[in-house]
């Protein structure tokens, strides 16, 4: 039988060993700020308004930036959710 210290460490050990993925947000020059600030905080329920906004100037000043790190099935859910407002996304192994 094991016990909850010994299940929550079976859990990181498990999480460790999960390939991660990037989903990455691209630049474009259709988007107003605020849209894009909106669709990441309707994205990615998890970010807070200020996250958003970082992720969206970072975006705009060098062309792209990771939005999260997540499981690949979790990455590809964002990844959608995002391009369904027409931004540019992708997702790329961490």
């Amino acid at each position: 039988m094991t016990t909850g210290t010994q299940t929550q460490e079976m859990q990181h050990t498990l999480l460790q060993h999960i390939p991660h993925y990037a989903v990455i947000l691209h630049n474009d020059e259709v988007n107003s700020m605020d849209f894009v600030v909106e669709s990441l905080l309707k994205s990615v329920p998890s970010l807070s308004q200020p996250e958003a906004i970082d992720i969206m100037l970072e975006t705009h000043e060098k062309g792209r930036c990771v939005v999260i790190v997540c499981p690949l099935e979790q990455a590809e859910h964002y990844r959608d959710r995002i391009r369904s407002f027409k931004l540019g996304c992708t997702v790329e192994k961490a």
